[in-house]
């Protein structure tokens, strides 16, 4: 890896990771995928807590949101543009972007990792 230079790393330059995109890499024999979502970045262990499936390597995709009326009766679903989730492609587990919480309980998270953006490059702490 370049970079290395104590607990943190040089892991992609600013522009590998465009809005609304992702790179996985490997630092020391663990996955770490980087998003980039609203101008932050949010990294994560490429490791599902479901199965240990490669979640960061999942589709991305819009959380499904049911507007109900009144009645309680649905009028459809719609996908939200503020909710990003990452799907694990080994079972379906989704987990918000931004936050690294399962969609269905937020005591589930993804393990989280500080990155941040220096001099043109992203830094992921370790």
């Amino acid at each position: 890896m370049p970079g290395l230079n104590g607990t943190k790393v040089v892991v992609a330059l600013s522009g590998d990771i465009p809005e609304r995109g992702r790179t996985v890499v490997e630092i020391d024999g663990v996955e770490i995928g980087i998003f980039r979502l609203d101008g932050r970045l949010h990294a994560y262990a490429n490791y599902c807590q479901h199965a240990g499936g490669p979640v960061c390597q999942g589709m991305l995709i819009e959380r499904v949101v049911e507007t109900l009326d009144d009645a309680h009766r649905s009028l459809g679903d719609f996908f939200s543009e503020t909710d990003l989730h990452i799907v694990c492609p080994w079972h379906g587990y989704e987990y918000n972007v931004s936050t690294g919480e399962h969609a269905g309980n937020p005591r589930i998270r993804l393990r989280a990792y500080e990155v941040e953006e220096s001099d043109g490059e992203v830094v992921v702490h370790v």
